[in-house]
């Protein structure tokens, strides 16, 4: 047992926790109607856009709010997960699934005027999957298709479980052809959303101010006039910006200060996107031979305290998981977070059975910010015998030191994706979180049943995948950390548990 708390800096979470990467997207839908709109909406985030051309800075996330202000996606989800019409009213596909048409709405156009028709559609799409933005090799290989002018079709080399999601986040994003042309594509937005970037009143890099589009197809949406989104990344200046009262809403990423927020009147609302914990990426022991022993993951898995890791990490705000699929997924089974329990004893055991009961070392990277996770990481696993060699990799070089690979086994925070979407993230031979490009057969066997079987084969093919993750420990997760955002008392949020930041639409006025 042991009582430290962590103190990284927020920036560096936002850096290195890759928050919000592929999660699903929030409703356009709204209740309320233009007349009851509010003046303005002021929120507080921890990033800044890097750039509004979505072929090389389009994302979600902790970013969506930026590009959901100014363009619209194609599809949106409900909070439910559910898929909603958006700028595609119909959808459907093919027997085999390698084709999905979309019919879309014929009262959508853009701020500089011009329609948003099937030929925009298919220049945005083409502009994403050959852009350089985190999320387009999840769409190359698609073929892209105007059948009219209010009809696309996607045409995909394989069936592509994860498509439609896709479609309610970056991936989906529709801007003005005229604009990728504009020197200024990457400061000058040009979409169809709820709102305009006001670039005059607007501070890159520290301020962006939107007013709302007098010709948004979906008026009632919108419920305030004015948005302005102020990036702050040090968690004492947001704190101080909520107790002066200078925003409407905040992403909280120090959950340890949830008690002075609460303090000042901030309601909080939450949810559990990401997991921290281990990643053994070595798995078939070409690095580090003790890895590719099924015996020696599974001590490492028994080696951590995890209601404690939870408490001197995150204060408790969180809840203990041994499984990277989340709760929301078919795959999801709440036996298997009790599959290792704390038991030191029991895993110098294992390790005696894997043949070695003089114990054995581990390298592994390590950035200052994140120091009290890694000592703790490092104090249970030298409990069981497990040595742990750091090296600081700074943080800049963090992530492409892992994934290059040089290391062995990593601390990690990655979000819990929907399934098809976490199988090619951290699972499948190419995927990114899979840098040795670990494979076995039955895995293999199971995301081709996922892919291609019908919904009863797939569900039941998901489910016996997580299963075998976790009997062959690939991973050893702490826990899921409760994602926090607090809005003022005149503020009402409907953060939803699909991505890490709220959607724009989901914010309301208090009568």
């Amino acid at each position: 047992m042991f009582r430290w708390k962590a103190t990284a800096a927020l920036a560096v979470v936002a850096a290195l926790a890759l928050t919000g990467c592929a999660g699903g997207g929030e409703s356009g839908g709204g209740s309320g109607s233009s007349s009851e709109r509010a003046d303005r909406l002021t929120l507080i985030t921890i990033a800044a856009p890097t750039s509004y051309d979505i072929g090389a800075g389009a994302e979600w996330g902790n970013r969506s709010e930026y590009f959901e202000a100014v363009f619209d996606t194609l599809l949106r989800q409900d909070s439910k997960g559910q898929l909603q019409p958006n700028l595609a009213t119909e959808w459907s596909y093919n027997d085999d699934k390698t084709v999905l048409t979309l019919t879309l709405r014929t009262d959508a156009t853009f701020t500089d005027g011009t329609p948003v028709d099937a030929k925009a559609v298919v220049a945005s799409l083409e502009r994403f999957r050959d852009g350089t933005s985190p999320q387009a090799g999840t769409m190359k290989g698609n073929v892209y298709a105007a059948t009219d002018d209010h009809t696309v079709t996607i045409t995909l080399t394989a069936p592509n479980p994860a498509l439609l999601n896709s479609l309610s986040l970056a991936q989906g994003l529709v801007a003005a052809p005229s604009s990728f042309t504009d020197a200024d594509v990457a400061t000058k937005p040009v979409g169809s959303g709820p709102y305009i970037l006001d670039t005059a009143a607007t501070v890159t890099g520290t301020t962006y101010v939107y007013t709302a589009n007098p010709d948004y197809w979906n008026k009632d949406a919108v419920k305030y006039d004015n948005l302005t989104v102020n990036v702050i990344d040090d968690t004492t200046a947001i704190l101080n910006a909520i107790k002066a009262g200078e925003a409407n809403g905040a992403k909280i990423a120090d959950n340890t200060t949830i008690s002075e927020v609460e303090g000042s009147g901030w309601t909080i609302a939450s949810n559990e996107l990401d997991f921290q914990g281990l990643l053994l990426f070595d798995r078939a022991g070409t690095m580090n031979p003790a890895l590719g022993d099924v015996k020696v993951r599974q001590a490492i898995n028994m080696a951590f305290d995890r209601e404690a890791l939870l408490q001197s990490l995150q204060s408790g705000y969180g809840t203990v998981t041994e499984q990277v699929f989340p709760t929301s997924s078919v795959a999801y089974d709440a036996a298997l977070d009790s599959t290792y329990a704390y038991d030191p004893e029991g895993a110098k055991k294992l390790l005696a059975e894997a043949g070695y009961a003089n114990g054995l070392t581990i390298s592994m990277p390590s950035v200052a910010a994140f120091q009290t996770s890694f000592d703790l990481i490092k104090q249970q696993l030298q409990d069981i015998g497990v040595t742990v060699q750091y090296t600081d990799t700074g943080t800049n070089n963090f992530i492409s030191d892992m994934l290059t690979p040089k290391y062995p086994a990593t601390w990690m925070a990655l979000q819990q994706d929907p399934d098809w979407q976490l199988i090619n993230f951290m699972i499948a031979p190419g995927a990114t979180f899979n840098p040795f490009k670990s494979q076995d057969p039955k895995v293999d066997e199971y995301i081709a049943t996922i892919q291609t079987g019908s919904t009863e084969e797939s569900d039941q093919a998901l489910k016996d995948l997580n299963k075998y993750l976790v009997d062959q420990a690939w991973f050893a997760p702490f826990f899921r950390v409760q994602g926090s955002f607090a809005t003022d008392a005149n503020t009402t949020v409907d953060f939803w548990p699909t991505n890490a930041y709220p959607s724009i639409f989901s914010f309301s006025p208090k009568n």
